[in-house]
């Protein structure tokens, strides 16, 4: 069980963190529309930000992956669609905020309707892993074989596989000394540094999808 004792500590970080923009481009933008705004893809990411960030993306993990993608697959290559959601601390100790895991699922599968030819990439940073866990456990089994790739930062499920998606197509990145991973609700400096990872997260996905 979770320790509400760590919940400051849980808090603290994106408290302090410097406020970015609330939108402009992927590698600094905190809410991202690409797919709810209209228009198709090669590549589509629906992604999941961590508990307390701002716009529908965060700004920790997120823009740094988006920037790093558009560079591997090519900005013109590529959507990227946040998932609106509380991301408070009550949806954390729950293991997923409930309702922004439909969500997730939705926009997934609203992504293969509208674009049946997009690779969709789920992605998620802390609590927004629990959603892509949660969210891929909700797809139809069909739906969840055409996932291109499930990518996670710093998840609070580590170990657990991402339901349908193979265990080829999914990269869960967690830091050593990052107790969120452990199944902690207490931060510390190694889950605030994944911006380093967004390469080989990118790289990742992209191969995932052939690109």
């Amino acid at each position: 069980m979770r320790s509400p004792v760590s919940l400051i500590l849980f808090a603290l970080p994106f408290t302090l963190a410097a406020p970015a923009p609330a939108a402009g481009n992927l590698g600094s933008a905190t809410t991202q529309n690409g797919l709810t705004a209209g228009g198709c893809k090669a590549m589509t990411v629906i992604f999941a930000r961590g508990t307390t960030e701002q716009g529908n993306v965060g700004s920790l993990s997120g823009p740094p992956w988006f920037a790093a993608m558009s560079k591997a697959v090519g900005a013109q290559n590529l959507a990227v669609q946040g998932v609106d959601y509380p991301a408070d601390i009550p949806g954390f100790l729950a293991g997923g905020d409930k309702k922004g895991s439909a969500k997730m699922a939705q926009l997934v599968m609203q992504a293969m309707t509208a674009c049946p030819d997009t690779a969709v990439v789920m992605g998620g940073y802390s609590q927004g892993g629990q959603l892509v866990h949660n969210a891929a456990a909700m797809l139809p089994a069909d739906m969840a074989a055409k996932v291109s790739s499930a990518v996670i930062f710093g998840d609070p499920m580590n170990g657990k596989p991402v339901a349908g998606v193979p265990a080829a197509k999914t990269k869960v990145i967690c830091h050593q000394g990052d107790l969120i991973c452990a199944g902690t609700s207490t931060i510390l400096m190694p889950h605030l540094t994944y911006s380093q990872n967004a390469g080989e997260a990118a790289q990742f996905a992209a191969t995932a999808a052939g690109m």
